[in-house]
């Protein structure tokens, strides 16, 4: 039992991992309160899906769905800085549209993927070819590790260019860039539209991993994601980038195993999730806190 937990809650949480990575780049990289998530994580799964059943290749669904979250969070960005719309509502406004777009693209709520071929179906069927001993009960955990490394060292490779360099300044001091001649409108639309091109592609593997796609498969999403930055930042603090993506995906898997363990004690029900992320989230935020506070009380106590 343990170690079937251990095996979901890590495969979960590197899949979700690559959503959380989004969110990291609007919450802590760009300060943008993007609650586009919500819509952009089922585009990708309807996008993804509907392709696939129509008769595309898994491969190509996969990547019209990343285009498909880059143009949510473009629109998400032109609605802030050219229509001048605050971030949040800009946001919800995207969120909103893309509830009914998901549907129309999708022409159902629900689109099974059963029988139908996937990129990792197919990359199973090609592992057993070349490798017949390949053990097929950690196949989805390697190639997942295998996606989230690269997504992960490409993400941070970024963050240090020039332009990487722009993005997070735009976050910490959008004043003193403007005035260095950096466009902070562009660099925050390119912000917004590499998050949500990434939360696209968490929706496309998961639709495929889980074999359906839903059109309220996105509700809570932020909620998820902001946890596993929350809980990632709290143990691994902000040393560096690496270290900083390191700990969002260190979050994503603590906030999908604590809820594992929870459900599976049955110490909750499932209609209890929602509640169960809002607890954790809240237990996250404010644990740094009693811990600043312990180490006071602590160090008060020696001098005494």
């Amino acid at each position: 039992m343990w170690q079937t937990m251990l095996l979901k809650s890590i495969e979960q949480g590197l899949v979700f991992g690559i959503m959380a990575l989004g969110v990291y780049i609007t919450f802590k990289i760009l300060n943008f309160a993007d609650l586009t998530v919500d819509g952009s994580f089922p585009l990708g799964a309807a996008v993804a899906a509907s392709l696939i059943v129509g008769g595309h290749s898994p491969f190509t669904a996969t990547l019209s769905a990343i285009l498909a979250g880059s143009l949510a969070g473009y629109i998400t960005g032109i609605l802030n800085t050219s229509a001048k719309i605050s971030d949040l509502l800009a946001g919800i406004l995207t969120m909103t549209s893309l509830y009914s777009i998901n549907l129309r693209i999708m022409g159902r709520p629900n689109i099974p993927l059963l029988n139908q071929p996937t990129i990792f179906s197919i990359i199973q069927d090609a592992a057993k070819k070349i490798f017949p001993g390949f053990p097929v009960q950690y196949m989805y955990l390697i190639l997942f590790v295998v996606i989230v490394l690269i997504i992960k060292l490409l993400l941070d490779a970024f963050l240090k260019t020039q332009l990487g360099f722009a993005l997070r300044a735009t976050g910490d001091n959008p004043q003193m860039i403007r005035s260095q001649g950096v466009n902070t409108d562009l660099t925050k639309i390119i912000g917004l539209s590499l998050s949500n091109a990434m939360i696209s592609l968490a929706g496309a593997l998961v639709a495929q991993y889980q074999g359906f796609a839903d059109v309220g498969m996105g509700i809570g999403t932020i909620i998820a994601g902001l946890a596993s930055v929350i809980i990632g930042d709290a143990l691994l603090g902000e040393k560096s980038i690496f270290i900083s993506t390191l700990g969002v995906l260190f979050g994503s898997f603590l906030y999908r195993f604590s809820i594992s363990l929870v459900l599976s004690f049955r110490l909750a029900q499932a209609s209890d999730l929602k509640l169960l992320t809002a607890l954790v989230v809240i237990v996250a935020l404010t644990a740094p806190r009693f811990k600043k506070s312990f180490k006071g009380i602590k160090i008060s106590s020696e001098k005494e």
